[in-house]
């Protein structure tokens, strides 16, 4: 049904129903985060049903998205996960999570941010999509190295988003000034409390990753993995330090922040870096 929909995933030219999808998934998510950025300039005044409306564009909005990378990254060759088809998957589950989340917690600030990336990734994985899959038919040991993996980035790709707004929110606080979007945030206590929920949860992945790395990849220091091992077992022990830290010692504020963007600095060099310079440098 998806193949028949998209066309197939060699054709120079798109079908109009995979143009069709793709533009109907920009335009949900561009009014999507439109919609939240009304709400919370509009917050106190703003009915409940501008929230339900702005959470069943953003729902339908990455349920499209879905069926579209479905048909770009499960290939009859096998998975196509190169650089832009990747990058699209991964903002799409940040999208998904986000707005999961925000159901019954305050990430509406996130949603703003993330869902016209998401809109842009797309974009950039249609137009640049490979003619070939990248990966082949994987083991199930590998399809769980995968998941974890890209669960993972997701993750503590939304904590340094988090960590960006929360270093925001704490300069101006500690500058005496809290007017404007600072007034429609929840407090700095409940920030940090998401932060850290989702450093948890995403370094919990990270580790899984990394576990099922070491146990199903054949050598996870070869040449052309050396890179990406070395940069995510760093990214896993500043995380580690982190966690630690806020368990021993209650860091919070910029301590947090810092380390926070420290440990996602290294992850995407880890991941992305690595197949920026594969795929579009060296093209292997």
């Amino acid at each position: 049904m998806i193949r028949r929909l998209l066309g197939s995933p060699d054709d120079s030219i798109p079908s109009m129903e995979h143009v069709t999808l793709i533009i109907l998934a920009i335009v949900l998510y561009l009014c999507a985060s439109g919609a939240f950025s009304l709400r919370l300039a509009r917050q106190g005044d703003s009915p409940p049903a501008a929230r339900t409306a702005a959470l069943g564009m953003g729902l339908l909005a990455i349920a499209v998205h879905a069926v579209v990378l479905w048909g770009q990254t499960v290939l009859p060759q096998g998975l196509n996960l190169g650089f832009f088809t990747a990058g699209s998957l991964v903002t799409w589950l940040m999208a998904a999570l986000i707005l999961i989340a925000a159901l019954r917690k305050p990430v509406e600030n996130l949603a703003v941010v993330i869902l016209p990336i998401s809109a842009v990734a797309l974009i950039l994985s249609t137009v640049f999509a490979p003619a070939a899959p990248t990966g082949g038919n994987v083991p199930l040991g590998l399809e769980a190295h995968i998941l974890s993996s890209i669960l993972a980035y997701s993750l503590l790709s939304i904590a340094a988003l988090q960590a960006l707004v929360l270093a925001y929110q704490d300069h101006h606080l500690h500058n005496r000034h809290p007017e404007g979007l600072i007034r429609l945030l929840p407090p700095l206590r409940v920030m940090e409390t998401l932060l850290f929920q989702m450093l948890w949860l995403g370094f919990g992945l990270l580790t899984l990753s990394l576990v099922t790395g070491a146990i199903f990849l054949e050598d996870i220091f070869g040449q052309h993995l050396v890179h990406k091992t070395t940069l995510s077992i760093a990214a896993w022990l500043v995380f580690a330090i982190l966690l630690f830290g806020r368990w021993r010692y209650g860091w919070r504020g910029r301590t947090a922040i810092r380390w926070t963007l420290g440990g996602f600095i290294a992850l995407m060099l880890a991941y992305f870096g690595t197949k920026l310079v594969l795929e579009l440098i060296l093209f292997r």
